[in-house]
């Protein structure tokens, strides 16, 4: 006993030696498995597009969890009923086809299983004894090298349906307007019989032969015992199919994210939603209309929450001038549009509040001199007046507070990336206030969406998979909660386009914060907002970045900004409560790089109230606006807390102190503080 067993053993082993020698020498060739297309479906798995192979076939991916289960147990009972206790090639089928072909002198039934078949849509051969050789020996190497599903899956990716199409989706989709998640009796059969002579079956074209294949598979799979016969007689009189185009929904994004699918992955689940895809591209496509011949235009609708792109609009249609392009990844002049993050981060830093004054009048910054684009100068206005009008000057001259430099740096940190021209003067760099930098819509949408998110930053999501990754991320802070929320209230405040009502005013709409943005030459049309848990970004303009006549962002893309908004259905938010327009004393003026720090928190000549003293209090958190700062209090440092950077006051007991802050270069500003014991 126990040398027969050895025998088997050393037999199966040496199987196993020769298959991995032929596998190794001899392997098969996969080229046609990794040219094939996964379908990009929409969040709730509609179909937005997969891509052509060479010559333009429609190779795509099978997915077995998409597949009607009932389709894949008939085509295995039709085409090969030992398929899961074989190993490549089955010798009972082998025997009974010699058999057959010795009574009756010719070939009258086939032996192949559906690896061989297979192993030859890998590898197309003339169909002769060799070939046949050749298939079982590849049908074992594959056996060897794939489970039973994947080979399964090799099968319904590749076998022909007529034409242009490959593999059970494609088929499906063209013939019943479907994928084969459910498919009737009648569709099965047909999909069954198709793959034996596609082009002599076709339903498009053959009809009468498409209708005796399908009976005689309705046959087949009643002596299986899979099918009653009143159950065939009922798919027998099913209409026949023609066929249809396959969709090609947010033909930009579904491309993309279908090219960056791996190998082996037959859909990509992304974050689109396909109902608000195709309300969102009728309407680019209108208002590219109205504005010229070779105008275009682009959308984007980010959910906040997880950064879910929930429509990507690359352009008004590829029948338009630069259809084919992405304006949503191309680089674009943002005008204005970046202005709300240059005040954002100066309320960030300390250098200025809503109310702050600023001056507008004509102003030159070395050997840069802006003007507003009405070229009207308003002499004193806040900072609230400055973003909602647009105002170009003061935003330079935060700016220059700021540092363009770093400015940029923070952009970038957030995960932005602005494109600037190259320049000799280092003072151009001011002209990022005004839109004198590339960026992408896809990174102005970023930006926007972290205003919404309280200044948190957060890569866009395009698959489901990674919106929930984003959801449970901390992201990079951009601006403090604080910051981003007054910047919202000051873009809420902006007057309403045209014909629109302002939100406060329209029952149940949504209050909406936005900015548009008009580039040079009114290139580029841009407009941003934040609404009801959405960041929209929307885009007009020529592809090729001609100019065009007096389109500004406010004419050219804000009415449509809203229009979007409408169709978004973004839910009403109530208003915010009205708070005093009023800047703390120490932000009353914007003043000059020259003065030294801030002293924001606690004013000179204040009276805190704190509720405990000592060491173990919460203490207080000291504010200034400066850069390098040190705090003082009678004389003696504080050292600032080493994970939050900021510096807490705990004082010892009620009475007066002298509070000192210097900045790097040693300007000081003072206070005289009173604290009262609570």
């Amino acid at each position: 006993m126990v040398v027969p067993l050895t025998r088997l053993l050393v037999g199966f082993l040496g199987l196993q030696v020769v298959l991995a020698t032929l596998s190794a020498v001899f392997p098969p060739d996969m080229t046609r498995a990794r040219q094939s297309s996964p379908v990009a479906l929409d969040r709730r798995g509609t179909w937005l597009r997969a891509l052509p192979v060479e010559d333009g076939r429609w190779r795509i991916r099978a997915d077995l969890e998409r597949t009607d289960q009932a389709f894949l147990k008939r085509l295995i009972a039709v085409e090969d009923g030992r398929f899961y206790r074989h190993l490549g090639v089955d010798p009972l089928a082998v025997v009974r086809a010699f058999g057959s072909a010795v009574v009756h002198a010719r070939p009258t039934s086939g032996a192949s299983t559906l690896t061989m078949q297979t192993a030859r849509l890998l590898e197309p051969r003339p169909r002769n004894l060799g070939s046949k050789l050749i298939e079982m020996v590849r049908a074992v190497q594959l056996e060897a090298q794939l489970t039973k599903r994947q080979t399964l899956a090799l099968y319904l990716t590749l076998t022909p349906y007529g034409g242009n199409l490959e593999g059970v989706r494609a088929a499906s989709l063209a013939y019943f307007g479907q994928e084969p998640t459910s498919l009737t009796d009648g569709q099965q059969a047909l999909l069954i019989a198709l793959p034996q002579s596609p082009e002599a079956r076709r339903p498009d074209r053959r009809p009468e032969a498409a209708r005796m294949a399908r009976r005689s598979v309705l046959d087949k799979m009643v002596r299986a015992g899979v099918l009653t016969e009143a159950a065939a007689l009922e798919a027998e009189a099913e209409p026949l199919p023609r066929r249809a185009p396959f969709p090609a929904l947010a033909w930009h994004v579904a491309g993309e994210r279908a090219r960056a699918a791996p190998a082996s992955q037959a859909s990509v689940i992304t974050t689109l939603d396909a109902d608000l895809q195709a309300r969102l591209e009728p309407m680019a496509a209108a208002i590219a209309a109205s504005q010229g011949a070779d105008a275009t235009a682009a959308i984007l609708v980010v959910e906040i929450k997880g950064r879910a792109v929930r429509a990507a609009v690359g352009s008004a249609g590829r029948e338009r001038a630069g259809g084919w392009v992405d304006m949503t990844r191309a680089l674009r002049s943002p005008g204005s549009a970046l202005k709300p993050f240059i005040y954002a981060m100066a309320m960030d830093d300390g250098l200025l509040a809503a109310d702050t004054q600023l001056t507008d009048s004509a102003t030159r910054f070395a050997d840069y001199q802006p003007e507003n684009f009405d070229r009207v100068f308003h002499d004193k206005v806040t900072v609230r007046e400055a973003l909602t009008h647009s105002l170009n000057v003061p935003a330079v001259a935060t700016l220059e507070r700021l540092g363009p430099e770093a400015f940029a740096g923070r952009i970038e940190a957030a995960g932005a990336h602005l494109a600037r021209p190259k320049s000799e003067l280092k003072a151009a760099g001011l002209a990022l206030a005004l839109g004198g930098e590339g960026i992408t819509l896809r990174d102005l949408a970023l930006l926007y969406a972290a205003l919404g998110d309280g200044g948190l930053a957060k890569p866009l999501a395009w698959t489901e998979a990674d919106a929930k990754l984003r959801e449970r991320s901390g992201g990079t802070r951009l601006v403090r909660p604080e910051a981003a929320r007054q910047i919202l209230d000051i873009l809420r405040e902006a007057p309403a386009p045209r014909g629109r009502a302002p939100s406060a005013l329209t029952r149940g709409g949504p209050a909406m914060a936005f900015k548009t943005g008009t580039s040079y030459g009114f290139r580029d049309a841009v407009a941003a907002g934040v609404v009801g848990g959405y960041a929209i970004i929307v885009w007009t303009g020529r592809a090729d970045g001609g100019a065009r006549g007096g389109l500004t962002g406010r004419d050219a893309a804000l009415p449509l900004l809203f229009d979007v908004a409408d169709v978004v259905g973004a839910p009403a938010t109530a208003p915010r409560p009205i708070a005093p327009k009023s800047a703390p004393q120490a932000l009353q003026t914007l003043r000059a790089q020259t003065e030294g720090p801030r002293l924001i928190f606690p004013p000179d000549g204040a009276a805190v109230q704190v509720e405990a003293l000592g060491p173990g209090s919460r203490g207080l958190v000291l504010a200034a606006g400066g850069e390098d700062l040190t705090w003082y209090v009678e004389g003696k440092p504080l050292a600032a807390d080493p994970t939050s950077g900021r510096v807490v006051w705990r004082p010892a007991a009620p009475g007066f102190y002298r509070l000192s802050v210097v900045d790097g270069q040693g300007r000081k500003a003072s206070a005289r503080v009173r604290i009262k014991a609570g």
